[in-house]
């Protein structure tokens, strides 16, 4: 039917999960579709960074389900998530400063991917890297630092990427321009999770946001459905 929503990339039910005897998430129920973007917003401590390492296989759950692409992965680990299509680009952008932008993009070459492919895929979103291919990638830019982190997740050719913080210390215009690519990365199928503390462009790109405080998804829905939601519990703005 037309009015369905595309089938999950991935879906959280009852997810309980934390460090040692401190429980974070407390019964997380959260579906992230195919082809959609996902916005996870809420304050610092909300859990946000905790449903990331649930999804990417960082933080063991102690009850609930974890599923991608219709199989269960509960309990899987960072390896066998990743050669699954999970890609997460964490807060702080994870790439490597001592290697130049063409080394880094040539480090995500794997499940498949060629370094011309890997190439092709990086430098066609975003041109400016390849004019500083050489570059060693601790000198570029704030803003270009992300988009090689960017660059380097669409080269594996994810099936469901993971944005942490992606708009941390950036300007406005930066971000916006990251942001219209996230949102065409969706063209092609992948389902996006967009963690942010601070609303901002999120409730633009996003097609779906989950409120997230104090472990619990609070209100979920389309981003103009939220606002109250927002004003109400969410205190970035």
């Amino acid at each position: 039917m037309g009015s369905e929503l595309p089938s999950p990339v991935l879906e959280l039910t009852g997810v309980r999960a934390g460090y040692g005897r401190i429980q974070v998430l407390h019964g997380v129920d959260l579906i992230v579709p195919r082809g959609t973007i996902v916005g996870l917003l809420g304050p610092n401590g909300a859990g946000k960074s905790t449903t990331i390492g649930v999804i990417s296989g960082q933080v063991p759950t102690s009850t609930g389900a974890v599923t991608m692409l219709g199989h269960d992965v509960t309990g899987a680990g960072a390896d066998a998530l990743a050669r699954a299509g999970v890609c997460t680009i964490p807060e702080g952008r994870g790439m490597f400063p001592n290697l130049t932008v063409d080394e880094n993009v040539w480090m995500f070459t794997h499940r498949g991917v060629s370094t011309r492919e890997a190439r092709d895929i990086a430098y066609d979103h975003f041109p400016v890297l390849a004019e500083r291919r050489s570059m060693m990638a601790g000198r570029l830019s704030g803003g270009e630092q992300q988009m090689l982190a960017l660059a380097r997740a669409l080269a594996t050719r994810p099936s469901l990427l993971l944005l942490d913080e992606l708009s941390m210390g950036l300007a406005p215009i930066i971000v916006e321009q990251l942001y219209e690519q996230v949102a065409a990365v969706t063209a092609g199928g992948v389902g996006i999770l967009l963690v942010e503390q601070f609303a901002g462009h999120v409730l633009d790109v996003a097609d779906q946001v989950a409120v997230m405080v104090n472990g619990r998804i609070r209100a979920a829905g389309r981003p103009h459905e939220m606002a109250e939601a927002l004003s109400g519990v969410y205190l970035g703005g």
